[in-house]
């Protein structure tokens, strides 16, 4: 892949999406599900995840050029019912942002509840909905470069701050693990797709980029992804012991509460706010595209915001944090397993066709088994 301003670009966009999450709330899960074999269980998420990517990367290639020209029907209904389960995660992952900006924020002033994250969610979702409805949020979209500046400046500063830890121990502290069966543990780590969930945007970002580009894109952002998420799985593990097997939503303010580097924790909780704010924003307007263009246009934007609105403070108020994450993780493998029959329904290769199968039976059970950490 050649290494240009839009090439860049394009991989942004992805990679924004993917760290959207999944940095601040990756560790609790992971930590609760399986404990010392973290860096393992991280690796087959990604692993599975690059699979996925793999099927909506040969969507780009060829069933975008038969859903241009609906020489194919059933390709055509099954990618309409697949608009309509991405249109149900995005609203969802909403929520999650919102919860997970709503438990850092509070943690860091010391006012962390149920019940406060959910009205902290409640205004800040009003917030969002009354900006959309009268000026639109576009307005707001210029946050997402900072956000994602913000983020890598937050995962650099927690790699340093954790590796200078992990250097001063030098020491095997034992991580207790998890007093669960291994299907109680492969359940819950299945309910993590949504920490890597991001890959798919290229595909809906024909109108800026040729297929080749989102084909790499969606490539690249995942092997920089996974090999970020592996490490910083493999330094906070030495970490562990300090949280005493109290793993919240929140954990990585008081992970970073025992590294040297000084405000760390603050500058956690600004970054979150910052990212989740921001990918928030990104989703409820993505959402309302979808809406529109399944609907032809038929649906006003503001009933579309107006209902995102109330299902995202519903949400809040009837899910946690890792409720959420399982949700959204079980959301978009739903989306992801119509992509697979739509891949199959497309792809020439009988070998491709059958691996495409393999991984739409990974993405059912985690529809189906997923179950949320704790």
């Amino acid at each position: 892949m050649k290494i240009n301003k839009q090439s860049i670009a394009a991989i942004s966009t992805p990679l924004a999406s993917i760290f959207g999450s999944g940095f601040l709330v990756i560790i609790p899960v992971l930590a609760k599900a399986t404990g010392p074999w973290m860096v393992l269980a991280m690796a087959c998420v990604a692993l599975f995840a690059y699979a996925v990517g793999s099927v909506i990367r040969l969507n780009i290639k060829y069933a975008e050029p038969v859903l241009a020209k609906q020489s194919k029907p059933s390709t055509t209904m099954i990618e309409y019912f697949s608009d309509i389960a991405v249109v149900m995660a995005y609203v969802i992952s909403v929520t999650l942002y919102l919860e997970i900006l709503a438990a850092f924020l509070l943690n860091g002033l010391g006012i962390d509840s149920s019940r406060n994250e959910a009205i902290t969610v409640t205004v800040v979702v009003l917030i969002i909905i009354v900006i959309a409805i009268t000026k639109g949020l576009s307005v707001l979209t210029r946050l997402e470069s900072f956000a994602l500046l913000a983020t890598f400046i937050l995962i650099a500063a927690v790699f340093s701050g954790f590796a200078i830890y992990d250097l001063q121990s030098l020491k095997d502290i034992p991580i207790k693990t998890p007093e669960l069966s291994i299907w109680e543990s492969l359940t819950i780590v299945a309910g993590t797709l949504i920490v890597v969930q991001g890959f798919e945007t290229p595909r809906y970002l024909g109108h800026e980029y040729d297929a080749q580009t989102r084909i790499n894109s969606s490539k690249w952002s995942q092997i920089i992804s996974t090999i970020i998420y592996l490490i910083f799985v493999a330094l906070s593990l030495p970490l562990l012991h300090q949280l005493n097997g109290d793993y919240g939503d929140s954990s990585l303010i008081n992970l970073v509460g025992f590294t040297v580097i000084p405000f760390l924790g603050l500058g956690v909780i600004v970054a979150a706010v910052l990212s989740q704010f921001s990918a928030a924003v990104a989703d409820t307007i993505t959402a309302e595209g979808n809406v529109s263009e399944l609907t032809k246009r038929k649906v006003k934007s503001k009933v579309t915001f107006m209902a995102i609105g109330v299902s995202s403070i519903a949400l809040a108020w009837f899910a946690d944090t890792f409720q959420l994450i399982a949700l959204a993780s079980k959301a978009f493998a739903l989306y992801y397993f119509l992509q697979c029959l739509v891949a199959i329904s497309v792809v020439p290769s009988l070998l491709k066709k059958i691996m495409i199968g393999l991984v739409a039976l990974g993405l059912f059970f985690i529809v189906i088994f997923a179950v949320p950490a704790g």
